[in-house]
């Protein structure tokens, strides 16, 4: 019988390999018009640039990526920025990518993957940086999940939401693009820099008041929502969908031979998603996808993949489960602000930690799963379609 960690692990990966952007990028140039320009935006960037540049040497290209992912790439400026909170950096290539599209002599590739949105941030109207990373500070510890995060992010910006082909207009613009959004959502995937906005402002505006962050916000984006326009009407994009968290988790089931795949992906909150998957899970394999939410309480280091893991293996233990191992894992590698991409637990793992309760009060998964020594370090994948899970259940 083989090790269910590293059968685990062989699953995951087969997921992680279906989202390859080389691969993903190449199925659909025959498709692309020879552009004049190439865009590149999001963690998978790099790679997906680097597929467009073998079929279209020469052609000016700009690439922003997260540090994690960022290299020099030939026929390629690469522009390294802050994710999950935008940065100084990603500003200047926001401005970079900007020009570039306002000079464009002829159509436009661009290729969009998830992490976007905080790569490229371009300020809307009087506003600053400090102003965004504060908005999107306050949405990452809210609990809320990426669609109404990327509609508030929309409205303060002038790539999002549509930007790209404004900015790029007359010229027209293709975009491959490879989705981190469950249900693919092609508005929310980097915040739809070439589709229509999610929402108008006073969408964005009822976000935040129900999500009780209107009066934390910074005084000059209520004022900027509170007197913004309604977008003017876009100019047609072509959106190629090239890549998803469902042909992964397809992928994922392929590798696993006999498999029970949850057929809704994994949404909502951390602690109401380990219940349900426990609910659902079979004796033998049982696979899913997804993206959850936490909200945060504390101070500690995580993401909500180790803190899936780490409720998984509470709830496991609360119906009495043995003989069972579970990966819960970002495809990107990197899950919260941490090295880890989530965990790999089973029925051993709570005797390995010490003050567990405190741990999770405090949003403190991490420290809890390196006691165990159940994280799950992937390195940077270069690629993000959401988040993936494999459980081996025995008994």
């Amino acid at each position: 019988m083989s090790d269910p960690r590293a059968e685990v692990l062989r699953i995951f990966q087969a997921g992680v390999a279906a989202a390859d952007p080389v691969a993903a990028v190449v199925a659909h140039l025959d498709d692309v018009d020879t552009p004049a320009l190439i865009i590149a935006v999001g963690k998978a960037a790099r790679l997906m640039a680097k597929a467009a540049l073998a079929r279209f040497a020469g052609v000016p290209c700009i690439v922003v990526t997260n540090y994690e992912n960022a290299a020099e790439l030939d026929g390629a400026v690469v522009f390294a920025a802050g994710h999950p909170v935008p940065d100084e950096k990603g500003a200047k290539a926001a401005q970079a990518v900007i020009a570039a599209l306002q000079v464009a002599a002829g159509p436009v590739l661009a290729l969009i993957s998830g992490g976007g949105s905080a790569l490229l941030p371009a300020p809307a109207g009087r506003l600053t940086l400090a102003d965004k990373a504060a908005v999107n500070a306050l949405l990452l510890g809210a609990g809320l999940d990426i669609t109404a995060m990327n509609l508030v992010r929309q409205q303060l910006s002038d790539l999002k939401g549509g930007g790209v082909l404004r900015q790029a207009a007359p010229q027209k613009v293709t975009a491959l693009i490879l989705s981190d959004v469950i249900g693919d959502d092609l508005a929310a995937i980097a915040s739809g820099p070439t589709v229509g906005a999610i929402g108008r402002p006073e969408g964005a505006i009822d976000v935040l008041k129900a999500a009780g962050l209107w009066g934390d916000v910074p005084e000059a984006v209520r004022a900027h929502l509170e007197a913004a326009n309604p977008p003017s009407e876009l100019p047609e994009a072509r959106n190629i969908l090239v890549g998803s968290n469902a042909k992964s988790v397809a992928a994922m089931a392929a590798a696993a031979g006999q498999a029970h795949v949850i057929p809704d992906p994994v949404e909502g909150d951390v602690a109401d998603a380990a219940r349900m998957i426990c609910d659902q899970a079979q004796i033998g394999t049982t696979l899913w996808g997804g993206e959850t939410t936490v909200v945060l309480k504390g101070t500690g280091r995580g993401g909500r993949n180790q803190e899936l893991a780490l409720r998984i293996a509470l709830e496991a233990a609360r119906r009495g489960w043995a003989g069972w191992t579970c990966l819960q894992g970002g495809s990107d590698g990197r899950d919260g602000p941490t090295d880890a991409a989530g965990g790999v637990v089973n029925q051993g793992t709570l005797g390995r930690i010490a003050g567990l309760d405190g741990l999770l009060a405090n949003n403190d998964s991490y420290a809890a799963l390196a006691q165990a020594g159940d994280l799950l370090m992937t390195d940077a994948t270069g690629t993000n379609v959401a988040d993936l899970g494999v459980m081996i259940r025995r008994g």
